[in-house]
C-alpha cells in the first residue's frame, strides 16, 4: 500500500516536486544549525564565491537545490521508465560514449554529487548496459524502492563490496560501462588523502585501479537540473586527468578535474555532504 501511494504521488509534475523540495531545503537550512554550518563550511572552503554577497547568494541557492535533489528522487524512481526518460531535454557529449564503444574499451562513468546523478544512469541504460554500485539501505522497503527505481533499462546493480568490484571488472572487460561516485568518501584502505578545494579529503582510488587494470575510458557525467521543473540536461565529457600514475598522483588529478566541473555549476553540488570526514580506522592526513 505504501509503495502504491508513493507511485500515485510520483505522477505529480516535476515542477511541483522541485517547488516542494526548494521550500523544504531552505526550511531545513534555516532550522538545523548543524546542517547549515556544514554547508557554510564546505562552500567557504571552496572559495568559489567572489565576495560575501556572492557567497550568501550561493548559500541560498545551494540550500534550495539540495532540497530539489531530495524531492526529485520520488518521481525519478517511481514513474514509468519512459516517462522518466522524457524528463531529459538534451544530452551533450554522447559522442564520447560512442568513441569509447568503437574502441572496444569499457567506460568509467563518473557521476559526482552534482545535479541529478540518478537521471544519468537511467538515461545511459536506455542505450547501453551499465553496472552501478550501491549501498543497500537498512530498511527492506527502502531497498525495494531503490532497486525498483534504479534497476531499469540495461542497468545491473552491484553492492559496495568485493563481489561488487568483481562485477565492475567483469562489465568493463566486456566493454560495458560502470557507474561510480568519484567524490565519495572511501572506506578504510580504499582511498588516499588528496586535496579537494584546498583541504585533504579521503579520496577513493577505485577509478584509477579500474582504469589501470582494464584500460577503461574515464568519462565525467552530470545531470544538470533545469529551473522551473523543466527537466534535465545530461553533460558527458572526458576526464581531464592522468589516471596512469600512482594512487596519490591519480587521486590529486581526479580531484582537480572534479573541482573544475563543480565550479561551472556550484549551486548544484551537494555541499552538505561530509566530504572531509575521516573514516574509522584511517590515519589523519599527514599535515593534520
Amino acid at each position: 500500500m505504501r509503495l502504491f501511494i508513493l507511485r500515485l504521488l510520483a505522477k505529480l509534475p516535476l515542477r511541483f516536486w522541485h517547488g516542494i523540495g526548494a521550500f523544504g531545503g531552505w526550511l531545513t537550512y534555516r532550522s538545523d544549525k548543524r546542517y547549515a554550518a556544514k554547508i557554510q563550511q564546505n562552500l567557504a572552503q571552496s572559495q568559489i564565491a567572489s565576495d560575501d554577497a556572492d557567497y550568501q547568494r550561493l548559500l541560498q541557492q545551494t540550500a534550495r537545490e539540495i532540497g530539489r535533489g531530495a524531492a526529485e528522487i520520488l518521481p525519478i524512481w517511481l514513474r514509468p521508465y519512459q516517462d522518466v526518460l522524457k524528463l531529459v531535454q538534451a544530452c551533450h557529449g554522447w559522442e564520447h560514449v560512442e568513441a569509447a564503444a568503437q574502441s572496444g574499451k569499457g567506460i568509467l562513468a563518473m557521476t559526482p554529487h552534482l545535479g541529478c546523478f540518478e537521471i544519468v544512469s537511467l538515461y545511459y541504460a536506455a542505450r547501453r548496459p551499465m553496472t552501478v554500485m550501491y549501498k543497500p539501505p537498512r530498511q527492506a522497503w527502502a531497498e525495494n524502492m531503490m532497486r525498483a527505481g534504479r534497476a531499469r533499462g540495461q542497468i545491473s546493480l552491484a553492492t559496495t563490496d568485493v563481489k561488487g568490484v568483481r562485477a565492475l571488472l567483469t562489465a568493463l572487460k566486456k566493454g560495458e560501462a560502470v557507474g561510480v561516485l568519484p567524490d565519495q568518501v572511501a572506506s578504510r584502505g580504499e582511498g588516499v588523502w588528496a586535496n579537494f578545494f584546498g583541504r585533504p579529503a579521503y579520496t577513493p582510488t577505485l577509478v584509477a585501479r579500474l582504469h589501470q587494470s582494464t584500460g577503461a575510458v574515464p568519462l565525467l557525467m552530470f545531470g544538470e537540473r533545469l529551473p522551473n521543473g523543466q527537466g534535465y540536461v545530461i553533460h558527458i565529457e572526458p576526464l581531464d586527468a592522468d589516471m596512469s600514475g600512482d594512487k596519490q598522483a591519480a587521486s590529486i588529478a581526479l580531484n582537480v578535474a572534479l573541482e573544475q566541473l563543480i565550479r561551472k555549476y556550484p549551486t548544484q553540488y551537494l555541499w552538505s555532504y561530509n566530504r572531509y570526514k575521516r573514516p574509522g580506522g584511517v590515519e589523519p592526513p599527514p599535515d593534520a
